[in-house]
This record gives structure tokens, sequence and C-alpha cells, in this order.
């Protein structure tokens, strides 16, 4: 048995003695004064027998008090003084040893936080994160410089600041790629915000696409007129003979087709090089729709009773880039929804979509992932509606496909 005497041992032998006292006055009840004495002599010894117990079980009690509240208050560095040798010194024991296992894990809490908020702050991208009422509950320090010149975020309501939308974004031409994550912090809904400047990575990237370009005109131009030299060597060969003037007019007409192929090709790079100031007049949305369905099929979805100042033939232009650009991914004519909201021009398909490259460098001029493109299309496009004062948006469709939102800002005619 062990020599530590327990506390139910201890208060118990001082109970007995008290017990014993009194029942000895119980069996002395015919000297009744002597009992009554004896009695509350017994009484009062097992008191003082119980009190130094008693009073120690209540302070070290209320200390364990005191530390609890310290626990629900995160402050763990009060420690208690471990007095006598029962079941009360374990418990404080055990107190102060999970105090220390608290504060050890609250300091290594706050520097893996610490760290944390050093990566973010230091982070190129801009990151944001809002509640369930669009309260900004964190933004980094790219952020700030981002959207308010170095001033406090925190607080403020995301979408009276700006209105974000995921996927690519220009704006005054800045090139933007906005993520969007939805997740649950103790049980409430928050949305995290992603936005990466593109315009520097586009600026070391326009070498290398002038050189595709440079590359893609002289593939082009050496094509063509190796083709045409050919042809005009075959002609001269057999007006030379005098004979089969039928086949010399199949020559000549291959000739016109190819210099018309390659007048096609210049003229397409020249559109993009040399795209006019828009000539804005007052223009309705369904008539500009319905013109431009009349050239190449496509749904007509919801449009406003409303008329638009934009220069008419660009925006045409924009629409027949766009349902263009979704025939060839693949999307059915069916699915290519072309439809007004507001000021915002949209383009919805169904086609194959971007990966997450094709995606960020859409926007880039002669980029492009389909063979013999010219990577014109959606570059023609960004241009149109940055001349407007707008910009353009591409994103993923749920479901599949790809979503291109332009922004046409209101202009009074």
């Amino acid at each position: 048995m062990s020599a530590r005497r327990r506390l139910a041992q201890n208060i118990a032998v001082r109970a007995s003695i008290g017990v014993l006292l009194i029942a000895t006055a119980a069996a002395l009840l015919r000297q009744t004064v002597f009992a009554i004495a004896i009695a509350t002599a017994g009484i009062v010894l097992m008191l003082a027998l119980l009190h130094r117990p008693l009073a120690r079980i209540r302070d070290n009690l209320g200390a364990l008090v005191d530390g609890v509240r310290g626990f629900a208050d995160s402050d763990f560095s009060l420690r208690l003084h471990v007095t006598g040798d029962d079941e009360i010194a374990d418990l404080v024991g055990i107190y102060n040893r999970i105090g220390d296992v608290l504060r050890d894990q609250r300091n290594e809490s706050l520097q893996r936080e610490l760290l944390f908020e050093t990566v973010l702050q230091a982070s190129p991208l801009s990151i944001i994160l809002t509640n369930e009422q669009e309260r900004i509950v964190f933004a980094n320090r790219a952020a700030r410089d981002l959207l308010a010149r170095r001033h406090r975020l925190e607080g403020s309501v995301l979408s009276e600041i700006v209105a974000l939308h995921e996927g690519l974004v220009t704006v005054e031409s800045e090139t933007f790629q906005v993520t969007r994550r939805t997740f649950y912090l103790n049980t409430r809904k928050h949305v995290l915000w992603l936005v990466g400047r593109l315009t520097q990575e586009l600026r070391r990237q326009e070498i290398e696409i002038w050189k595709r370009a440079i590359r893609v005109m002289n593939h082009e131009l050496n094509n063509s007129l190796a083709a045409v030299h050919s042809l005009f060597h075959s002609a001269r060969v057999l007006r030379a003979r005098g004979d089969d003037e039928a086949r010399i007019d199949e020559i000549n007409a291959a000739i016109e087709e190819r210099l018309q192929s390659l007048q096609h090709f210049i003229d397409g790079y020249a559109e993009f090089a040399r795209l006019p100031k828009p000539r804005r007049e007052s223009v309705s949305w369904r008539a500009l729709l319905e013109s431009v369905r009349s050239m190449t099929p496509f749904t007509i979805g919801d449009v406003p009773n409303a008329d638009a100042c934009v220069d008419r033939t660009q925006i045409e232009r924009v629409i027949i880039n766009l349902v263009k650009n979704a025939k060839e991914a693949g999307s059915a004519v069916e699915d290519i929804v072309v439809r007004v909201a507001g000021h915002l021009l949209i383009v919805e398909d169904r086609g194959n979509g971007m990966d997450d490259e094709t995606l960020a460098r859409a926007l880039v001029p002669f980029y492009s992932t389909r063979p013999g493109g010219t990577g014109l299309g959606l570059a023609l496009v960004n241009d149109i509606i940055d001349a407007h004062g707008g910009a353009v948006r591409i994103s993923r469709r749920e479901g599949g496909g790809m979503t291109v939102t332009c922004w046409l800002p209101e202009v009074s005619t």
C-alpha cells in the first residue's frame, strides 16, 4: 500500500475520531450533563480535525477556479503551488501541466500566424477575404496598394470599392486574373479573392509573341509566294508551247485564289494594327444583334429595349469575332447565346473551354492554340472594347464552355 495518505483516508480518520467520541457520549446517557459535555467536545474536536484539510481543499479549488477562468481568457501563465499529497494536489499538478501544454501550443500557433501573415503581406497577389455581408475582414499590402492607395480596407464593403468577377479582366490597359474561392470559417461563409496582375508577365511575353507573329507572317508569305512563283512558271511554259489554254485559265484562277487568301491574311493584321477611334452613334441593341445574326447565326438572349452609344461597325466586329471563336471551340450554334444586361454585352457558349494557360493569355495578340490561327480575334475584341472605355472579362461557364463579358460604360450622345 502506498505511503501517501489519500484525501478520503485523511478525512475518514478525523471523522471516525469524532464519531467515536459521540458514541462514547451516547453510552453515558444516564449522566445527561456529562454526556452532553462529551458529545459537544467530540463535535468540536471533529470540526477542528477536519478544518485543515477542508481549508486546503477550499484554497486549492479556489485557485483552480481562478486558473480555469484564465484559460477561458486565453491566459495560460498562471501556475499553482502544489501543497499536500492527495487527490487535490494531483489535480493541481495536472492543471499546471495542461497550462504548460496550452502555452506552448499558443506560442507555436502565434509563430505560425506571424509567418503566414508575413507571407501573405509579401505576396505580389492581391488577397482579399470577405464575410457573409461582403465586408472585408482581411486585405494584404498588394490589395491595399491596388484598391485603396495603401489605406485600410478592413471593414469596407468590397462591392462598394470594386466589382470583382472571376476570370480575366482588363481595366485601363492593365490585365488581371481574378480567382474566387468559397469556404467556411467557424461555420460562416467566407469568400477569398485572389487578384493577380498579369500586365508585367504579358509584357515579357510580347517579344515572344511578336517573334511568333513574324514567323507566322514569314511562313504564310513564303508559302503563298512560292506557290504563286511555281504557278507562274507553269503558265509561262504552257504559253510558250501555245497550247492548253484551259490549263492556263486554271493556273490563273489558282494564282488569283492564292493572292486573295494572302490579301485576307494581311488585312487581318492590318485591321488590328490600325484600329480607328470609335465613331459613336445611338444604336438599338436589338437591331444591332439582328443585323449581325443575318451574317452569322447565333441565339439572341435577353435584350433590353434600349439604345447604346457605340461604334456600330466595331461592336458588330466584336460580336462576329466572339461568335466565330465559339464555333471554332466546338459549340453548337443554338448554344451560342448573345445577350445584353445593362451595360454588359455577354456572349456564352458550350464549347471546349480554355485551360489555365490559354485563359491567362487569351487577350494577348497573336497567341493562338488553333492550328493556322492568327491569334487576333480576342485581341481585336479587347482593343475595340478598350477604345470604348470598357473592359473585357473571360471566364469559364458552369457546365462547360466560356463566357465573355464586355463592359461598355454609358456615354451620352
